[in-house]
């Protein structure tokens, strides 16, 4: 059919980038959340437990982010460099589980900070890497001068 658009051989599945898109930002919107209870962590009583529990769904969103970028990676046929970041930042969420578990604010905090803005610059690449570049051929699509 005319003008439908289809992934050119070798090209990823679109369901596994979707499902790496979505594990990155459900890990994005988990340190957010923990962000904010890490505020109320201060003033009450109630957010050490939403903090608490905000850590193990993070750590969970970590997890499941690995998981996806190596089942995007394998049979999904996409690039290796999501498994990269998804180590790095599960790395980073352990390490960061271990300094709350020990009361160390002083490393804490400032790796909390850092995990936010590297979660959020990985979700920004991902769904940026979604479109097409400009003057790029959508296979089967008809060349806009060439096919007149």
């Amino acid at each position: 059919m005319p003008g439908q658009t289809t992934p050119a051989a070798g090209s990823p599945r679109p369901a596994f980038h979707r499902t790496v898109r979505v594990a990155v930002g459900l890990q994005t919107l988990a340190l957010f959340f923990q962000a904010g209870t890490a505020g109320a962590l201060l003033v009450s009583p109630t957010g050490a437990l939403l903090h608490d529990v905000g850590s193990r769904v993070m750590y969970g969103a970590s997890m499941l982010y690995l998981v996806a970028a190596v089942v995007a990676w394998r049979p999904g046929g996409a690039g290796p460099r999501p498994i990269l970041y998804a180590s790095g930042l599960l790395v980073l969420a352990s390490v960061q589980v271990a300094l709350g578990i020990a009361h160390l604010p002083a490393f804490h905090v400032p790796l909390g900070i850092a995990m936010v803005v590297l979660s959020t610059l990985d979700l920004v690449t991902s769904t940026a890497a979604r479109t097409a570049p400009r003057g790029a051929r959508i296979a089967g699509a008809p060349h806009p001068v060439a096919d007149r």
